[in-house]
């Protein structure tokens, strides 16, 4: 499961005991989400308006698949902010600096103490714009990929 969310993680039986202890920060600098219109899924890129990378708030799990150690991470969400929403009513949980210290503590296994940092980041230090359709394949991992693009370049038929 690669989201989990905010509101219900504590109580879910697949992440009650990670979001007990086994938490982590995942670090970028900036993520996609799609929006929906007219049947098609237009691509967004997501970041702090400063650009500076930021955290997730993340869980991570071991398990055994025969000889196979497996290890995995999921993101929380929570409701979109006020830069999301029109985009998609759910995002990522970023954290502050200030939190990470926290929500990295192994000594920190009640719910009722993190569950106040998993709120949307302030929406006047994020930006979004539509970028191009490379983002839909996982092999384009060029700068293109973050370059904002022309409403009109996004649709269906278009080399973008």
């Amino acid at each position: 499961m690669i989201n989990a969310r905010g509101e219900t993680v504590a109580d879910k039986p697949a992440f009650r005991q990670p979001f007990r202890t086994w938490r982590c920060l995942v670090v970028a600098d900036g993520f996609y989400e799609w929006q929906r219109q007219d049947g098609w899924k237009r691509p967004f890129f997501v970041h702090r308006r400063d650009d500076i990378p930021f955290a997730f708030a993340g869980l991570w799990e071991h398990w055994e698949k025969g000889d196979q150690p497996i290890y995995s991470c999921t993101l929380l969400t929570t409701d979109a902010n006020e830069v999301l929403a029109p985009i998609h009513d759910r995002m990522p949980v970023i954290l502050p600096r200030s939190a990470y210290d926290l929500w990295l503590d192994p000594s920190v296994h009640d719910p009722k103490r993190l569950e106040p940092l998993l709120v949307p980041f302030p929406a006047e230090e994020m930006e979004a714009y539509p970028v191009s359709r490379l983002v839909n394949d996982p092999g384009n991992d060029v700068p293109e990929c973050i370059q904002s693009i022309e409403t009109e370049d996004w649709l269906p038929g278009l080399s973008s």
